[in-house]
């Protein structure tokens, strides 16, 4: 335990949490891929097990030198990364790979590795807001100079994740919004929202009735609440929704056992959307609460480290992250369970992913960051006291 805490500062139990569901995501993807597998590689699952592996470790790798970075680093790297978050989404609108009407992804040249933009900006917009709420703490009571410099960049990034990804861009948008409101930004400043809300949904609304080439994926976005609504029973009207029903179903308490779905068969897309499906299908209700329970762990903790630093920018920064990470997860585990309408959000460091992965390592490596330097803040202040005793 010694050699450990020498190397690997900040809360323990998010370190474990973070292993507990890398070793979880391994054992998940490896059993629901076999379909995947014979329809691109002929059946090699280890193919997907070992390219998966990698970018697990690589994740862990970025995770352990994130947290031994200064938190107040990722203040000053905020607005670049910001920056550079912008123009990579405007270029994915414009050449992204496309799925289902779609465009979401860059493909690297170098290494032929997908690239979704947006897991870059949900973290850049993330560590700005909270940059600027910490800026601007001494001023929150003027809109010019403290709500309109945050709220701009929001809406931006928000509104260039929205026409592929509505999901992601409202997840992050509830996100900005929480942050602000924990930064102290007056409720009335919020309520200047709604004008503008009204107006943006009206334009989609007329921008889809009549030109819905320029918002292919609004029908999709219609349909999927028009099933969830009406609760259609047939194939073609709820297939996703009814064969995660029969996993869930057939797994009961203690589930079917490692390997032993039947249900990743008819799943659309069981080793990332609705692996959660596949997880109770396999290790029960009980390996469904457990997932659950990580989550919940690692939100409650990162309120702790928070609560034990006076720094805004950490207090923010941690939970902001968190937030984001544990959001998309109930969003992913709701989905699976039918309690609200399909949205394509995978479940964080659980599904399989490339560099969603690796950024989600990251928000980990920045919240242990956080925690660490909590833990040198506590030391000096103990130096500081046992000085002044003496």
């Amino acid at each position: 335990m010694k050699n450990f805490a020498t190397y690997f500062k900040g809360d323990r139990a998010i370190w474990l949490i973070a292993l507990l569901l890398g070793v979880s995501s391994l054992l998940l993807v490896y059993s629901s891929i076999v379909t995947l597998a014979y329809k691109h590689h002929d059946g090699n699952t280890f193919y997907y097990l070992f390219r998966h592996g990698i970018f697990i470790g690589l994740g862990l790798v970025i995770m352990f030198v994130t947290h031994k970075m200064k938190y107040s680093y990722f203040s000053r790297i905020s607005q670049l990364l910001l920056y550079l978050s912008i123009p990579l989404l405007l270029l994915t609108l414009i050449i992204g790979s496309n799925l289902n009407n779609a465009s979401r992804w860059l493909v690297i040249p170098v290494i032929n590795q997908s690239f979704q933009t947006s897991d870059l900006a949900k973290v850049a917009l993330v560590m700005y807001v909270a940059r600027m709420l910490y800026l601007k703490r001494n001023m929150l009571d003027n809109f010019r100079e403290s709500f309109v410099p945050i709220i701009v960049p929001v809406g931006i990034v928000c509104a260039l994740i929205l026409p592929a990804n509505f999901s992601t861009a409202a997840v992050l948008f509830v996100t900005c919004m929480i942050i602000m409101f924990m930064g102290g930004t007056p409720f009335k400043h919020f309520l200047s929202l709604i004008p503008a809300g009204i107006v943006a949904a009206a334009a989609i609304f007329l921008v889809v009735q009549f030109a819905p080439n320029l918002f292919p994926r609004a029908k999709t976005w219609q349909k999927r609440i028009e099933r969830y609504s009406e609760n259609k029973k047939d194939a073609n009207g709820n297939y996703q929704i009814e064969q995660a029903k029969i996993a869930i179903a057939k797994g009961g308490v203690a589930g079917k056992g490692p390997g032993n779905s039947n249900q990743r068969n008819f799943l659309p897309h069981p080793y990332s959307d609705f692996i959660y499906a596949i997880v109770i299908e396999e290790y029960g209700l009980i390996g469904g609460a457990f997932i659950l329970m990580l989550y919940l762990v690692l939100f409650f903790r990162t309120i702790k480290i928070s609560q034990k630093t006076e720094n805004q920018f950490a207090q923010l920064l941690a939970v902001g992250l968190c937030f984001l990470l544990v959001f998309q997860g109930f969003i992913n585990m709701a989905v699976a369970v039918n309690l609200v309408p399909v949205t394509g959000q995978p479940l964080p460091l659980v599904s399989m992913g490339g560099t969603s992965t690796w950024f989600t390592c990251l928000s980990l490596g920045i919240i242990l960051s956080v925690s660490r330097g909590v833990e040198l803040e506590n030391k000096k202040k103990i130096k500081i006291e046992d000085y002044a005793i003496a």
